[in-house]
């Protein structure tokens, strides 16, 4: 057996969240392999935008993880090699109607109690972020600390530093089956890696892989529709959602249309470094149906008109899909499985995984190497469903 086939650690999912995992075992010694079917970031971290954002994070221990993942994505960007189109912009919420800016009044009151930076924005603030915007939006908010990244880049900046600290990678390999006895055995396309430990980090894959353990997880795809988009003049020069985003995300009812409502479409409007910008959103439970909805996308489209409706002459260059690993209570699996030692998860992050990703690493190698979280994890762990079932 060579030495590249064993390590101590495998992670298995080479999008954000494995790549943040790997990276961070790597950084602290550990020898580690990331394991990967395709290549790095062929999944859902390159079919999402790049918001690293607290802006749509539920106040509580949701906003906080957030916040510590916006600190460590600073700290990476002084320590990774090659750049990622790091943009610390702060983002915004609109808002439709003038119930939803009451709504955000109060969401800016809870989340400012617990110490983060959010502000309200009246009619003439929201004119002075873009002439663009509709004359009718009564308001909405800003979080100062909010940022955006590539995600495809951030994904092979983080796996050169962790190849520089020792990373073996293993790319178009799929897991084929998982055994253990004193170690993991991981048989794969090509061949069969051994691990003392394993992390879990296949995002809407996850389940399979877990299966193969005998280990029941409750993640489910939620596809998401984005659009790349050309205009002559941007209409925006950062990040902005509709405060209609946060109601989707979680289940919350909205009044609007059915056809927006059936497919859970929001506005997002995320610039990009080459000047284009993405537009989202949509949320739908169609098991792993990847295939672009043309209905979808015009509604996406429709919607952005709602906010700006002078930029109904932006090209649409091209439309995508992602699978978001939805969990039942919107927070990730961050967790070692008691009744199989040395297996962790490391999913189910649904929309968050860009935000998140940094976070999750770092936990999961604090973890492994037995040190003091940055972060409680308890309302992260896995067993939380099946105490939830009792």
């Amino acid at each position: 057996m060579t030495n590249n086939s064993h390590a101590e650690v495998a992670v298995i999912g080479g999008g954000i969240v494995g790549c943040a995992v790997a990276y961070y075992l790597a950084e602290a010694g550990v020898d580690c392999m990331l394991i990967e079917k395709n290549d790095i970031a062929s999944g859902t971290s390159s079919k999402c935008d790049g918001n690293v954002t607290i802006v749509d994070k539920d106040p509580g221990f949701d906003s906080k993880m957030s916040l510590k993942s916006q600190e460590l994505t600073i700290d990476l960007k002084k320590d990774l090699d090659l750049p990622f189109e790091y943009r610390e912009l702060g983002s915004i919420l609109v808002c439709d109607t003038d119930d939803e800016m009451q709504a955000a009044k109060e969401w800016v009151d809870t989340q400012n109690e617990a110490g983060l930076k959010f502000n309200v924005l009246d009619q003439k603030d929201i004119r002075n972020e873009s002439p663009y915007f509709a004359h009718d939006i009564p308001g909405g908010l800003e979080c100062e600390t909010d940022s955006l990244i590539n995600p495809y880049l951030f994904c092979y900046s983080l796996i050169d530093k962790a190849k520089q600290n020792g990373l073996k990678l293993q790319t178009f390999s799929e897991v084929t089956n998982i055994k253990k006895d004193e170690d993991f055995h991981i048989e794969t396309t090509r061949g069969t890696f051994t691990a003392k430990k394993v992390v879990n980090a296949a995002g809407v894959w996850a389940p399979f892989i877990a299966k193969m353990l005998e280990t029941e997880l409750p993640i489910t795809p939620r596809k998401g529709h984005i659009i790349v988009g050309s205009r002559q003049e941007p209409v925006m020069m950062r990040n902005v959602m509709e405060f209609g985003y946060l109601m989707n995300k979680f289940g919350r009812e909205r009044v609007v249309d059915p056809i927006t409502a059936e497919y859970g479409v929001a506005l997002v409007l995320e610039p990009t470094e080459s000047q284009n910008f993405l537009l989202g959103s949509s949320r739908q439970f169609v098991g792993y149906d990847s295939a672009i909805d043309i209905r979808v996308v015009e509604t996406i489209a429709n919607r952005a008109l709602r906010f700006y409706p002078k930029m109904n002459d932006f090209n649409i260059i091209r439309s995508y899909t992602g699978m978001r690993p939805w969990t039942p209570d919107h927070l990730p699996i961050v967790s070692e499985v008691d009744d199989i030692p040395g297996f962790y998860i490391a999913a189910g992050h649904e929309g968050d995984g860009i935000s998140l990703a940094t976070v999750t690493g770092k936990l999961i190698e604090e973890m492994i190497t037995g040190k003091e979280t940055c972060i409680p994890v308890d309302p992260l762990r896995f067993d939380r469903f099946e105490k939830a079932k009792v």
